[in-house]
């Protein structure tokens, strides 16, 4: 099976030596995504909530860019600085994730890049 690069215009860019996404037939494996704002190269905001939503718009990005929605999703992976943020990270995912609903793991993680308190990755399938 042939090896896409994915690269979505409207995505930020990659903060080091990796691409947004990779399509391999029906699959796409996403790198992390984190609250970059595509349009300052920056962090959004240091609130979770904020974070959370821009984290979910540039997955949204990849996934649009390969013609793919939300129930393609089959597995997310969610790291946070910390668990206490959950809930909150929970209610902004529900409004994406609204239906067969994705396997999921969340883990508690010492740090993320450039200060980032969430970060998602995920693997859908066509």
């Amino acid at each position: 099976m042939q090896k896409t690069i994915v690269k979505p215009a409207h995505s930020p860019k990659a903060v080091g030596p990796y691409n947004h996404a990779i399509r391999i037939g029906d699959f796409l494996y996403s790198a992390g995504q984190i609250p970059i704002d595509p349009a300052t190269g920056k962090l959004v905001s240091t609130e979770i909530r904020a974070q959370t939503q821009q984290v979910i718009q540039n997955i949204k990005a990849i996934l649009d860019d390969q013609k793919f929605t939300f129930t393609n999703v089959v597995k997310t992976t969610v790291f946070l600085t910390n668990l206490a943020d959950f809930a909150v990270m929970n209610e902004v995912y529900s409004q994406h994730f609204t239906s067969d609903f994705p396997a999921r793991s969340t883990i508690q993680v010492a740090a993320l890049p450039l200060g980032a308190s969430v970060e998602i990755e995920f693997v859908a399938h066509a």
